[in-house]
């Protein structure tokens, strides 16, 4: 298999994964079994790992990783994730870690797009436009 039949059949399997929008544990379950029947061991492993790069990248897409500075509250973290699910529109549901390194404020990671609104990025900001 060329590396581009490889990446378009991990997407194909991705979509057979989805339940309702989200990746379902069942679907990714049968999917798996029905590969391990249908093909030899020693195929699977570019495939195998095409398909778990696209789940992880597909859990991902449902996360608001919230970092933060001082204290969080539960409260504050559901808001945020439900401003980005509006933003988004497709569910997103909070976790949140924290990052003494940000000073004061948060960072949001939804996928592959950032907001930051921390302290740290602006003491940066200008520190850039101070030399």
């Amino acid at each position: 298999m060329s590396a581009a039949s490889v990446r378009a059949e991990a997407k194909r399997l991705l979509a057979l994964s989805l339940e309702g929008g989200a990746v379902s544990s069942d679907r990714v379950g049968a999917v798996l079994a029905a590969l391990a029947k249908s093909r030899p061991a020693h195929a699977l492993r570019p495939l195998l790992r095409a398909y778990l790069t696209n789940i992880r990248r597909e859990l991902t897409r449902g996360e608001a990783r919230i970092e933060h500075a001082g204290p969080l509250a539960a409260a504050d973290a559901e808001a945020i994730a439900a401003h980005f699910a509006k933003l988004l529109g497709r569910p997103v549901r909070p976790v949140a870690r924290r990052n003494d390194a940000l000073l004061a404020g948060f960072r949001v990671r939804v996928g592959d797009d950032v907001t930051d609104v921390s302290a740290s990025l602006r003491l940066a900001n200008l520190a850039k436009s101070l030399s």
